[in-house]
Parts: structure tokens; C-alpha cells; sequence
């Protein structure tokens, strides 16, 4: 599956009973490096639009390499699959794990201190 959101493609795959997303942010077209030369003059829309498509589908590429190696380093057993797409998997409220993560992470960085464990399922609040 993939798709168009403000800015990002989205492209998702289940496997491994995991739902997996990558958001890819797109490159603003408006942005000097498409619509200036290196010298800072004025590029013309069609030169615009040629260097805004070639730094879209570098992107793509990118995030093919990023998917293939991922999934090679998991075919040939050096890591598994969850580990290795951990930051992707969609949790059930729509976050990936990496962006409910990160902050997380971060403040334990900055205060030293680990944050609380989750209870156990079943046990008593």
C-alpha cells in the first residue's frame, strides 16, 4: 500500500502478522535548491521541475535500498524480523514504534532516569 500525506509518500506492508510503515518526506518544491542554480540565479520552471523529480526519485531509491537490505539482513539470519523493522511497526493508535519511542528516549536521556515499566498483562493496577 502507499499513498500521499502533507508532505510525506507513505508506503505500508504486512508481514510477519506486523503491519510496517515508512513515511518518506518529500522535498519541498518550492525550496532554492530547485529553484536556484548553485550561483543563486533563477532556474526556469521546466529546470525546477527536473531537479525537484530527480531529488523525488532519489528518495525512492533510498528507501528501496533501505527495505532490500532490511529484509536481506533478515533472510540471511542476522537479525529478526521485529528487531529489524522494530522503529516501523504500527501500533494500534496509528503511531510507528519509533515515533511513540523517541521521546521516551530522549527524556530518559536528559533526566538519567529510566521510565516506568509497564505492568504485567493481568496483574492489578
Amino acid at each position: 500500500m502507499y499513498g500521499w500525506q502533507s508532505g510525506y509518500a507513505v508506503v505500508a506492508f504486512e508481514m510477519h502478522q506486523r503491519r510496517i510503515r515508512f513515511d518518506l518526506p518529500m522535498p519541498d518544491r518550492q525550496a532554492p535548491e530547485f529553484t536556484k542554480t548553485e550561483t543563486g540565479r533563477e532556474r526556469s520552471t521546466a529546470q525546477a521541475e527536473k531537479a525537484y523529480e530527480q531529488s523525488v526519485r532519489q528518495r525512492w531509491r533510498a528507501l528501496h535500498l533501505v527495505i532490500k537490505a532490511k529484509l536481506e539482513a533478515v533472510e540471511s539470519g542476522i537479525t529478526e524480523f521485529q528487531e529489524e523493522f522494530l522503529a516501523h511497526i504500527v501500533l494500534p493508535n496509528g503511531y510507528t514504534v519509533g515515533r511513540w519511542m523517541l521521546p521516551q528516549v530522549d527524556e530518559a536521556y536528559e533526566t538519567g532516569d529510566m521510565p516506568a515499566l509497564l505492568p504485567a498483562p493481568g496483574a492489578e493496577k
